[in-house]
């Protein structure tokens, strides 16, 4: 079950933001230099947090890590797909 949910987020993530980057081209907003470098620091951020969390906390907090996982695995998949 945790892998489903792992999964489901990390496959969103690259969804949302490119759902966000065709909003902004269609509003006349280049894409922002350095954000594929951005987006490799946040997920760095999660994927520390991550590990903490699923040493440091017990099963209560699967939701949680799970998030942490997705969103770290979602950043590196949404920096794959722009390549």
């Amino acid at each position: 079950m945790r892998g489903l949910r792992i999964g489901a987020i990390a496959l969103l993530l690259p969804l949302l933001f490119q759902l966000s980057q065709r909003v902004s081209a269609a509003r006349g907003q280049p894409p922002l230099p350095g954000i594929s470098w951005a987006l490799g620091v946040l997920g760095a951020l999660f994927l520390v947090r991550a590990l903490v969390t699923e040493r440091m906390r017990g099963p209560e907090a699967n939701p949680q890590k799970d998030l942490l996982w997705g969103v770290s695995a979602g950043c590196l998949l949404t920096i794959l797909s722009r390549c």
